[in-house]
């Protein structure tokens, strides 16, 4: 379950185009909740093509970090984090790093 996707002002439809045909139910709804709390508020504007591609990039950054373990910058990982201060997902897998596997074996 995610929770923090309720967002005043943004038609629901709008993020359903944005939907992988391989993200099952879980992973969609996340990364539907980090479209949908940033992207702005108000006014029906569509959004320019280059910040949409931008945020869906950056949704699929932090969903691939969140579900899948994927290791990205630290600058890019703090943006992503920011932006989806809220959201709450349930069960969210735990990924063991190599650095952490290395500093483990040393023992």
């Amino acid at each position: 379950m995610v929770r923090g996707d309720n967002v005043v002002g943004t038609e629901p439809e709008f993020p359903e185009q944005f939907r992988s045909y391989s993200e099952n139910e879980k992973h969609w709804q996340a990364r539907r909740a980090f479209i949908l709390r940033n992207t702005p508020l108000g006014g029906g504007e569509a959004l320019p093509p280059l910040c949409l591609d931008q945020l869906l990039s950056l949704s699929m950054v932090w969903a691939n970090h969140l579900f899948l373990g994927c290791s990205y910058s630290k600058d890019l990982l703090e943006k992503v984090t920011e932006m989806a201060n809220g959201i709450e997902v349930e069960d969210v897998p735990h990924f063991t790093t190599r650095d952490e596997l290395t500093k483990k074996n040393q023992y």
